[in-house]
């Protein structure tokens, strides 16, 4: 039985292609609509399974090309991110079998094509599940930070959260560690070379030109629709950045950032020295920000392309507080009103603060002095 795939995000279609081979189908691949359509004429699948919102040309005109054009039966299952259902009902009104919206998992998908076309005879392999592995409705680029991380990274969840999550894409930038953690990274990424890259910098240049750097490889693959960044502690939850990103993908907004502010039923705890320094930084970066957010310090972020390519074009003026100088880019360039109403601060239900920070109580109080090299140089 042959499967025709058709996506223009490779994450997407290398998971796809991976699970269908294992089932014992043949499957090939086309990166758009107009590959897909010539490789249909070639092929002469027993099913196409293609995404709606490609670049350059839609889904759509391949289930015209197959429907009308070649006046062909064959099986058309559509797997996308798009849920307007007027685009849905178009669909079916074109002649497609069935409709899957992202985020769906393997198992869903697989049930779906042997529900519509039957399953090659493989029993031994149909037994594996694949009910975790989630195929998302966008695909987002993950920059992880790490200095001297060798004795604190948490390599199984990161391992976890790469294989249960198809769309997204750990890339971990080394920033010069002197220890062993490039050999951590690297063992890491064994087995998951499609979802895990490390990026390594020779020489440390600090958080904020490591974030930076990690962008700007990212920015190379155009199929992340969002980029973003983590700590290498998981200080932040997985499950939070995934809500940072699920937000992105419900609004307007051009940048979600997490907020370690407490609210009612939260888990969020932090040494009691730490919060009051940071309570105080917090409200000196308002006072220079002149925009209300609360907590510009958080290490969890997520954009869309059009600000990873332009907040992160230029070198950062200090190593740690790039994060400031991103709020104070934005209001720059898009001015204070507009620039508020493109960033989204949403509250983590679960933050921790982990032993091990490189930030000493002394590099604290070099940040008011930090500060206020911000407010002159982006005056």
């Amino acid at each position: 039985m042959k499967i025709l795939a058709i996506d223009d995000q490779q994450l997407i279609r290398l998971s796809v292609e991976k699970r269908l081979t294992q089932l014992g189908y043949e499957v090939q691949t086309a990166n758009s609509a107009i590959s897909g359509i010539q490789l249909y004429d070639t092929y002469e699948p027993d099913l196409v399974l293609v995404d709606m919102n490609m670049p350059d040309m839609s889904g759509m005109e391949v289930v015209k090309h197959i429907r009308f054009f070649k006046d062909s039966k064959t099986p058309i299952l559509v797997m996308s991110g798009n849920t307007d259902e007027s685009i849905i009902l178009n669909g079916f009104t074109l002649g497609i079998d069935d409709y899957m919206k992202k985020p769906v998992s393997l198992d869903e998908m697989t049930a779906r094509i042997k529900r519509i076309i039957g399953s090659p005879k493989l029993p031994e392999v149909t037994q594996q599940t694949d009910s975790t592995r989630m195929l998302q409705k966008n695909c987002v680029g993950v920059v992880i930070p790490c200095y001297n991380e060798e004795d604190r990274l948490s390599s199984d969840e990161f391992r976890n959260f790469a294989y249960q999550n198809l769309g997204y894409h750990l890339c971990f930038v080394n920033d010069g560690s002197t220890d062993n953690t490039l050999a951590v990274l690297e063992e890491l990424r064994k087995g998951n070379e499609s979802n895990i890259s490390v990026y390594n910098c020779k020489k440390n240049g600090g958080k904020a030109e490591a974030v930076r750097q990690g962008i700007q490889y990212l920015m190379q693959d155009e199929q992340f629709d969002y980029i973003g960044y983590l700590d290498a502690d998981l200080s932040t939850d997985f499950r939070d950045f995934d809500d940072l990103v699920k937000t992105m993908e419900t609004s307007q907004f051009k940048i979600v950032s997490g907020s370690r502010i407490s609210r009612m039923g939260a888990d969020i705890t932090k040494e009691s020295a730490r919060k009051i320094i940071s309570k105080t930084i917090n409200i000196i970066i308002q006072k220079i920000l002149g925009m209300p957010f609360k907590d510009t310090q958080c290490g969890a972020k997520v954009m869309n392309r059009e600000i990873a390519s332009s907040m992160f074009k230029k070198k950062f003026v200090t190593k740690w507080l790039f994060d400031v100088e991103i709020f104070m880019r934005m209001r720059k360039h898009y001015g204070k009103k507009e620039a508020t109403n493109m960033i989204c601060e949403q509250p983590l239900k679960r933050w921790i603060h982990a032993d091990g920070s490189k930030l000493s109580m002394k590099d604290s109080l070099k940040i008011v002095g930090q500060l206020a090299q911000i407010a002159v140089v982006y005056k």
